[in-house]
């Protein structure tokens, strides 16, 4: 198991969950302490989890379907919240 502090987990997230899901555990620390492991999930608990009704298979979703949001755009929210006007 290869430990890593929780900032490593938090900015490289995405490679760490590629090798989560290539069979590889974490411990993960917080301030040199372990606090959580990250480990590859079973087909049997998922399974499990999906009995219990805790998970569910994911939905496709369309987002060129979705309806574009009106309003401000991102620049103007953004130098609003800078206090930028």
């Amino acid at each position: 198991m290869t430990t890593i502090p929780h900032r490593e987990l938090r900015n490289d997230s995405a490679a760490i969950l590629r090798r989560v899901e290539a069979g590889e555990s974490f411990e993960i620390t917080n301030n040199g302490r372990p606090v959580a492991e990250l480990v590859p999930i079973t087909q049997d608990r998922l399974a499990l989890l999906r009995r219990q009704g805790a998970t569910r298979p994911a939905v496709p979703t369309d987002f060129n379907a979705l309806k574009r949001a009106r309003g401000l755009s991102s620049k103007d929210v953004l130098d609003d919240l800078r206090g930028e006007q």
